[in-house]
């Protein structure tokens, strides 16, 4: 039974930061691999600043060619919305239940707000929670400080987000270093986020 961790983000696009707690996530914990899932854009809310499902999917792709231990998955693709985390954990575990034990991978600020999340209790009580640090405000609630299913993983501290790069893409900085190269090309070559 392989441990797989999902790291879930809308992905606009992927950048080295992303790549960088994915791979330490899969050398340094448990995991045998870490999935990850891309958020589809929600019907209910159109953002400009959001590319295509399939486009962010195969940036992706691109992205995890040379990490065998990495998969893109667009499995929330074919879910409906709007779609809850939880939602996509009972859907995975009906699918693939047999050969993956499925874990979520989060970062610290999202810990911070995990209390709010659909069903919580339910996802805490079947599946395991790694978490990477993130610069962020707020506390973590006392419960979530020394829990049994949640592991705190010391991955570097990646303040890089796919917001800055559109960005200061957009400004005509170069921000190719922030890239993996197979997502820089691409995304130069469908000139997004210009």
């Amino acid at each position: 039974m392989k441990n797989v961790g999902l790291y879930f983000g809308t992905f606009n696009p992927i950048h080295i930061g992303h790549l960088a707690i994915a791979n330490h996530m899969v050398e340094f914990s448990d995991l045998d691999e870490v999935w990850f899932v891309i958020t589809p854009q929600s019907p209910f809310k159109t953002k400009q600043s959001l590319l295509d499902d399939h486009h962010r999917y195969q940036m992706v792709f691109e992205a995890l060619q040379e990490y065998p231990k990495l998969k893109p998955s667009k499995i929330e693709f074919d879910l409906p919305q709007p779609n809850y985390t939880i939602n996509t954990l009972v859907h995975l575990d009906e699918a693939y239940g047999q050969e993956y034990r499925f874990a979520l991978i989060m970062g610290e600020d999202n810990l911070k707000g995990f209390h709010k999340w659909k069903n919580f209790e339910a996802i805490l009580e079947n599946y395991s929670i790694y978490v990477y640090p993130r610069i962020s405000e707020g506390t973590i609630e006392h419960r979530f400080e020394d829990h049994p299913k949640i592991t705190k993983v010391d991955a570097p501290v990646m303040e890089i987000s796919s917001t800055f790069i559109r960005k200061k893409h957009r400004e005509g900085k170069n921000i190719r270093p922030l890239l993996p190269e197979a997502v820089w090309k691409y995304m130069d070559e469908m000139n997004f986020y210009r």
